[in-house]
Parts: C-alpha cells; sequence; structure tokens
C-alpha cells in the first residue's frame, strides 16, 4: 500500500487554520462568484449560446467562450492571488490553443476546477468542456452553466449513455471551434474504499493493481478517440497531486487547503494511440499504471519531475479582468433591481427556458 501523507513544501505537516478572515473572505468571495455566475448566465449566456446560435453555432460557441472565460478566469485568481494557494506544473510543455482530449486522475471533487489554472496559461478557458454525472446537471445556476458550455452528462451506464455521447461528440468535430474535452476516466473521484474495489476487480480479472489510482473505464475514451481523432491536435495525459491534503470545495474557497497543487502535464501525439478499441483499452490501462508510479514518486518525494514548465499568472492581467467583469455584472444587477419590470420579466422568463433546457437536455438549431 503507498503511503499518501501529509506534507508540505518544507518535509513538514502543514495546515492553514480557518481563521475569521478567511471565512468572511470566503463566503465573499462564493457570494460574489454565484451572483456573477447567475448574470452572465441570464444576460450574456442567454444571448451568446441561444439567440446566437440559430443563426451560427460557430459564432454562439466563440461569444460563449469569450463570456464564460471571463468569469472562469476569477477562480483561478481566487485560488492563486487572493488564497495564495501555489499551483506548480511539470512535465512538457504543451502549445497554446491546440484541439485536446484530456485525461486527468480524479483524486477529489474539485480536480476540474485546478485544470482551469493549466487552461487559463494556454487561452482555452472559455472552450473547456468536461464529461461529468448527470446528477451534477440539476444543480440550481450550475447546472444551466454545465448545460449553456455543452458538457457531456452521463448517468455511467453504457447503454443509456453511449448514443447522447456520440451526439455531442459529433457536434465537437469544426475544426474552426477551440476544444478542450477533459474527461476523468476513473469514473468517480479516489477514496480507500474504492481503490479497494477496483483491486478486487483488477486481481479476478487479471489486471494490473493500483494503488493510488483507479482502474479506468474505457469505453468513453474509445468513444471520444474514435468520433474526435480526425480533428484533435493531441491528448493530454494529466497527473494531478495535492499538499499537504485533497481539498474539498469549501477547503478552496476558504483557502484552507490546499497549499500547493502539483500537475504534471505529458502531451501525447495521437499516431501512438491505437485505434481498435481492445489496444486502446489496453494502452488507457498502461497510461494509468504510469500514473500509478508517478503518484506514489510524488508521495515519496514532494514534486513530480521536471517542475517549472509553467510560470505564474500575471496578477496586473488577472486584477484587470476581475474589475473590468465586475463593472459588467454591477450594471446588469442594477437594471434588475432599479430599473424597468421588464428587466425582471426578461430574467424570469430566461430562468424558465434555462431550467427546461437544461432538464430536458434541448440547444437550439441555426435556422440557415
Amino acid at each position: 500500500m503507498e503511503v499518501r501523507g501529509a506534507f508540505s513544501s518544507d518535509g513538514g505537516k502543514s495546515h492553514r487554520e480557518l481563521t475569521p478572515l478567511r471565512l468572511i473572505r470566503g463566503v465573499v468571495c462564493l457570494l460574489v462568484l454565484l451572483l456573477t455566475a447567475f448574470m452572465t448566465l441570464v444576460y450574456c449566456g442567454f444571448v451568446s449560446a441561444v439567440l446566437l446560435r440559430f443563426f451560427s453555432i460557430h459564432r454562439s460557441r466563440k461569444v460563449t467562450s469569450f463570456f464564460f472565460g471571463s468569469w472562469l478566469a476569477l477562480w483561478p485568481f481566487l485560488f492563486e492571488k487572493i488564497n495564495k494557494t501555489k499551483v506548480i506544473f511539470s512535465g512538457e510543455i504543451v502549445p497554446a490553443r491546440e484541439r485536446v482530449l484530456l485525461i486527468a486522475n480524479h483524486r477529489t471533487e474539485v480536480d476540474w476546477m485546478y485544470l482551469w489554472d493549466l487552461a487559463l496559461r494556454k487561452g482555452c478557458l472559455g472552450c473547456i468542456r468536461y464529461v461529468l454525472k448527470s446528477s451534477l446537471m440539476k444543480l440550481p445556476v450550475f447546472g444551466w452553466a454545465f448545460h449553456i458550455l455543452e458538457f457531456i452528462s452521463v448517468e455511467r451506464k453504457w447503454e443509456v449513455d453511449e448514443s447522447n455521447i456520440h451526439q455531442m461528440l459529433s457536434s465537437f468535430k469544426d475544426p474552426r471551434d477551440p476544444l478542450w474535452l477533459a474527461l476523468f476516466p476513473e469514473g468517480t473521484d479516489f477514496t480507500e474504499q474504492k481503490c479497494t474495489r477496483s483491486k478486487k476487480y483488477a486481481a479476478e480479472h487479471g489486471l494490473p493493481i493500483l494503488n493510488n489510482v483507479l482502474l479506468p473505464k474505457t469505453k468513453g475514451f474509445y468513444a471520444c478517440m474514435e468520433d474526435l481523432r480526425g480533428s484533435l491536435d493531441a491528448v493530454y495525459d494529466v497527473t494531478i497531486g495535492y499538499k499537504p491534503r485533497c481539498p474539498s470545495l469549501f477547503d478552496n474557497v476558504f483557502g484552507v487547503n490546499p497549499s500547493e497543487v502539483h500537475i504534471h502535464v505529458r502531451r501525447i501525439a495521437l499516431g501512438e494511440i491505437p485505434t481498435s478499441e481492445k489496444e486502446v483499452s489496453a494502452w488507457l490501462t498502461n497510461t494509468f499504471q504510469l500514473k500509478d508510479r508517478l503518484l506514489s514518486d510524488f508521495y515519496l518525494q514532494g514534486h513530480f519531475p521536471h517542475q517549472g514548465t509553467e510560470g505564474d499568472l500575471s496578477t496586473v492581467k488577472c486584477l484587470v479582468n476581475c474589475v473590468a467583469f465586475m463593472m459588467l455584472i454591477s450594471t446588469f444587477t442594477f437594471f434588475t433591481i432599479f430599473s424597468s419590470v421588464w428587466f425582471k420579466v426578461y430574467v424570469s422568463l430566461v430562468c424558465c427556458y434555462l431550467s427546461s433546457a437544461t432538464y430536458f437536455n434541448v440547444r437550439p438549431k441555426p435556422l440557415l
């Protein structure tokens, strides 16, 4: 069994206390993020992802990517600049603005948020999409955002998900549209209990015994490769580790944990990935074996190899984006609360539309 100790960069134990200042700051940041998410959806998302889509899917995605990329950039600003979480990149330096399929280990419920830190540095924050469990689509406000951003929801039953996955993937083939499609092949976040079940299954079926990741589910990855191979530039193999321990959502918001996030990136050329389903399955299992060894070394040494592949975020750019976006949202909020009653009617109607469109998984088709 591998040791997953809590450690800090100085080799000792570390823990950030939840002080009153962190509590107040976290609550304020969370309320601001919720308000900005709602206003962005109602005023920007509806126009760009619904109305504009009647005329051009490509231009709809381009405008939606701009507005939601600006909103998503508030999260790395919170993590790295306000909470002082150190995000350390290692492995390979990858080009900016590639169309990629990204596979990552799923250590905790917030892994997907730290992919935003990499996407922001590569100019692809607004075009990142996830394959996620369908229950998350029921979240108020955020479920609407997942729908507008064209996340792929799954029930984690292939006979139910297959047609929806292929339908969504077929809409991502336009090479003019930037794409970062993030997939967590383990299908769920890592726990010791799940790891024990995964090991038992592996032993019964002659598969590798993994200590730090779960056995990957291969059908979703194969479907992505089958449908998108001709329009992708590469596959990114991302491995994430945390110090001193794995965070929860509220650890992130309040700045309690983590103190460091380590992200190892390996760029894989499409020619290195086989084409048959059986060979793809074996390739993905082997890739997670490599992840398992990489994490074993990380827990022993406290870092991944070849650190320093990405620099720090620009504080000035983060502040400019934050101030400009907050001014825009403040304007929307002012008109909604203090202006004509028609703004309130508009907001109500848009909320009804977004709720029903998310529930029934409906998106407009171009008129021409």
